[in-house]
């Protein structure tokens, strides 16, 4: 059984309600991704239909929207460019199944490698990022193809419908819950710019600047079946395979986090490995079906939790109603006011954004600010993937240094023995500390290093002993190495015969290194 709800406090109701209200919010999300990727707007939506459906029946996240995605869109541009849009959705389908091999082979619990402050600069990156896509709201294409911002009474309109918009859906709630106050705003405002008959942008607006033609529209039929019209040679999968990799990672990327960012608001916990199948699922049918792929979206999954949809019927729901408005409902979904839509998304931006991130300065530690703000400078500029990637790093690095920092030592002369005691780990950042405390030139005869609080972590470990091991044996002096795990000592290949075994208090654990694979 598919388990449409995920907790007792919440009703079926309110999944509906609020997917209907994500459903609004993503008609014109899908169809600017799709231009962005320069496909035909039903490719778009197309995908928006289909990844959020079988995301939101199968997927790790209740509550969770995917649906075609600006981060998938900018890789896509080229490559539709260059090949066609066949190859792209040849490509999708290669991008499923690369992840659901991800979700087969529990790739999606490294998830728990991003730091939190790599989380906070993602959120923080992503609400800007939102806030800016807005901006486009605000300019039109004149009679000489020149994009141009809104002036005088238009734009007074437009900031007046986002104030109006914006007011609702903050003090609805606190009248009534019966309607989700994401959805009364739209209708509201889409009722009084009809009712007055305001000067007011709409989505039929939109969709006719973006495409050139007046009479632009959304409606279409329902998705065929159809196989990508590519060679089945080793040239069509030299182009595809890059590709399909981006984007699979990017995918995957943005949806275990947003997946991640929803488990900590909701104090539930999703299933990042079913995830990766789910969205490997979604879109290897979404390209058999004339679809631009996707992922998880955070601006609407954020909707969606705010409007009270916890549940798969959520997601489901939004899917359902988004085939409905290509199919039937496509003037009502044309007339909406572009700014209620981002009246919507603007409570989106201080929703997401972590307002408590501004004032950590001088309350944890320098490194981890400066990752927050590199991942949201990279976020903004680039785009997720490679901030989260750029901030794990920056991460790591830090991490290393500090713990080069911790080694440590202890010397003890034993008669005419030197012991050396390091504590700490040996990996390749601590071992020149390593190295800087021996002096084979002045030590007596006989050297003793007792590994017993000293881990060995790494290949570049193995080769500091190896190293050391050689200076002894050049200064004429004699070297032995205690209390080394039995995995150190197999891969010890010149400083063998110097290991003391004791099997009793030898230590037990792996070492990473390519060898012993």
């Amino acid at each position: 059984m598919i388990q449409l709800l995920v907790s007792r406090t919440q009703s079926l109701k309110s999944d509906i309600l609020s997917g209907l209200t994500v459903a609004l919010a993503l008609v014109p999300e899908a169809v600017a991704f799709a231009f962005v990727a320069g496909v035909d707007p039903l490719v778009g939506l197309y995908a928006a239909f289909m990844v959020g459906l079988i995301t939101a029946t199968i997927g790790g996240r209740p509550g969770m929207i995917s649906g075609a995605t600006g981060a998938l869109a900018v890789v896509m541009v080229s490559l539709v460019a260059d090949h066609g849009v066949e190859y792209l959705f040849a490509t999708v389908v290669l991008m499923g199944i690369f992840q659901i091999l991800a979700g087969a082979f529990r790739l999606g619990k490294f998830i728990r490698l991003v730091p939190h402050s790599v989380m906070l600069g993602f959120v923080n990156g992503l609400a800007i990022v939102i806030f800016l896509a807005q901006m486009k709201q605000f300019q039109f294409t004149d009679s000489e193809g020149v994009i141009r911002w809104l002036q005088g009474e238009q734009m007074f309109i437009m900031l007046g419908l986002i104030a109006l918009t914006m007011a609702i859906i903050h003090f609805l709630p606190k009248v009534t819950r019966v309607i989700p106050s994401t959805l009364a705003a739209i209708l509201a405002v889409t009722l009084l710019v009809m009712g007055l008959d305001l000067d007011a942008r709409t989505v039929q607006d939109v969709l006719a600047d973006m495409s050139g033609n007046v009479d632009a529209t959304i409606a279409g039929g329902l998705p065929q079946f159809h196989i990508p019209m590519v060679p089945l040679s080793f040239e069509t999968f030299k182009i595809i395979v890059p590709y399909a990799l981006i984007l699979a990672a990017i995918g995957l990327i943005e949806s275990l986090l947003t997946l991640t960012l929803i488990d900590e608001i909701t104090e539930t916990r999703g299933r990042g490995n079913k995830e990766c199948v789910g969205q490997g699922v979604a879109n290897v049918a979404t390209g058999f079906f004339g679809g631009m792929g996707g992922c998880a979206m955070i601006g609407q999954s954020m909707i969606n939790i705010n409007s009270g949809g916890f549940g798969r019927a959520s997601g489901i729901s939004a899917a359902l109603f988004l085939l409905t408005f290509i199919l039937v409902g496509s003037h009502l979904i044309e007339v909406i006011p572009v700014a209620a839509l981002v009246g919507v998304m603007f409570i989106v931006v201080i929703g997401t954004f972590e307002w408590a991130s501004l004032r950590l300065w001088g309350k944890i530690p320098r490194s981890d600010l400066i990752v927050v703000i590199a991942v949201t400078g990279v976020t903004v500029w680039q785009d997720l993937a490679i901030a989260v990637i750029v901030g794990v790093i920056i991460s790591a690095l830090v991490f290393a240094w500090k713990h080069a920092s911790h080694m440590s030592f202890v010397v003890r002369d034993e008669y005419d023995t030197k012991v050396y005691f390091p504590n700490g780990p040996l990996f390749f950042a601590s071992i020149h500390t390593f190295r800087d405390q021996f002096n084979p030139k002045l030590d007596p005869p006989e050297v003793i290093v007792d590994f017993a609080n000293c881990r060995v972590v790494d290949h570049s470990g193995i080769e500091a002993i190896e190293s050391l091991a050689e200076r002894y044996v050049k200064a004429g002096k004699e070297l032995s190495l205690r209390h080394l795990s039995p995995e150190c000592r197999k891969l010890l290949n010149k400083a063998g015969s110097l290991v003391e075994v004791n099997m009793i208090e030898d230590p037990n654990y792996k070492v990473a290194d390519d060898r012993l694979a």
